[in-house]
């Protein structure tokens, strides 16, 4: 066999261990699922009439078509932790000493999780953006429009990943582990995931329009809903290479050193 194929199986190996613990211990794919769709129906029926009302006034029923694409993403951020806690309980739980003692690929330890975290993420958008038709979304999206958004999403729980996984190379224990990704779960908050981001403060309006899930927000909402999305799209995508290029670099050279005893 090719060092190539032995790679891939090895790393398909590790891809079922890490999806093994993620259906004995559910309580963290959970909690990925409930913090976005807590968020979803708050913001639906406890602040949608004021919000949607500043918006255009556009009636509260109709709110959720804005807010909605930005929950979507946000469920992507949820991934974040669970999967910098997965990797640093591997760190620091001496699993990873006894990986580089096996004639294995090194890679596939970094792969399997990446993989078991993108499958693990990618259904819980699929349950949040269920959940959201079921209360009220209406995307006008066609079958183009939406192979986009599913395309978009892939692209977005990539680099999220790769990011979380380093996050929990460099964690010195769990709890750090589980605190580190928490900026990420925040900054959609501090785009226009909630409202417009020119309805904001001077200063925080530009940061919301150049941090990154704003772009990746509104090329969203374009998919889903037909808005116009300018240059979003183009931008949105160069913000996930350019985040994906950072953690896995900082994930490999993190991985290169000793693990935790």
């Amino acid at each position: 066999m090719t060092a190539l194929a032995l790679a891939a199986g090895d790393s398909a190996t590790m891809l079922r261990r890490n999806l093994r613990h993620a259906l004995r211990y559910p309580a963290m794919t959970l909690s990925t699922i409930g913090m976005p769709v807590v968020v979803l129906l708050l913001f639906t029926y406890a602040y949608g009439s004021a919000l949607g009302a500043g918006i255009g006034g556009m009636a509260a029923g109709s709110y959720i078509d804005y807010v909605a694409p930005g929950i979507i993403l946000m469920a992507a951020t949820s991934g974040a932790v669970a999967t910098a806690v997965a990797v640093c309980s591997d760190m620091t739980e001496g699993i990873m000493g006894r990986f580089r003692t096996m004639a294995i690929s090194r890679t596939s330890v970094l792969t399997g999780h990446v993989l078991g975290s993108m499958i693990q993420t990618l259904i819980s958008i699929a349950v949040v953006v269920g959940i959201a038709i079921a209360v009220g979304f209406r995307p006008s999206a066609g079958p183009a429009a939406w192979l986009g958004a599913i395309g978009l999403l892939v692209l977005v729980t990539f680099a999220l990943t790769w990011l979380s996984v380093a996050f929990g190379l460099v964690a010195k224990n769990v709890e750090s582990a589980s605190n580190a990704p928490l900026p990420l779960l925040f900054l959609p908050f501090l785009g226009s995931a909630i409202v417009p981001a020119d309805s904001m403060p001077a200063g925080l309006r530009v940061f919301a329009e150049h941090q990154p899930f704003t772009p990746i927000i509104e090329t969203l909402r374009g998919l889903l809903l037909g808005t116009p999305t300018g240059d979003s799209a183009v931008v949105a995508v160069a913000w996930c290479a350019g985040l994906t290029l950072l953690g896995f670099l900082w994930a490999r050279r993190a991985f290169a050193r000793e693990p935790a005893s």
